[in-house]
């Protein structure tokens, strides 16, 4: 069983999370397009991954990944944000969560390790998922406009 306690931190640190990572991709020059994508909009989806980890991580199939983050990655084509900024900030938003369990997540008891690194896959999983995904949809949107 993966580490619930650690998902449960996550997720009741959701709002804490979106905004540290939105205020990261501001300054952050390698994402300088996503700018292009309203606010609000950039942070809902950013909260919905932190708030719904466990969702993502235990009930969501490949299947649910893939009709997500093909959309996520056709929406950003079409609003004009270039591939490399879109696939850095989904690698922020993983970065972002490892440094805040660094912080936040300690490890008591040696089964809680065994937890954690069950958890470390899974979410590792998730994000490589989230990133083929959004490459797809990209390229079809961008085959589409094309044509």
């Amino acid at each position: 069983m993966i580490a619930l306690r650690l998902v449960r931190l996550i997720e009741t640190h959701s709002d804490q999370l979106a905004r540290g990572l939105m205020e990261k991709l501001l300054r952050c020059e390698r994402v300088a397009d996503m700018r292009k994508v309203p606010a609000a909009e950039l942070e809902q989806r950013v909260y919905e991954i932190y708030r719904n980890l466990s969702d993502w991580l235990l009930t969501k199939t490949d299947r649910d990944i893939e009709r997500r983050y093909t959309a996520i990655g056709a929406r950003r084509a079409a609003q004009g944000v270039a591939l490399s900024n879109v696939l850095y900030a989904i690698v922020a938003t993983k970065e972002h969560l490892w440094e805040f369990l660094g912080r936040e997540g300690r490890v008591d008891r040696p089964v809680e390790l065994f937890q954690e690194l069950e958890l470390f896959q899974l979410v590792d999983q998730f994000f490589d998922r989230a990133l083929y995904f959004t490459a797809c949809g990209y390229e079809r949107a961008r085959v589409a406009q094309a044509a």
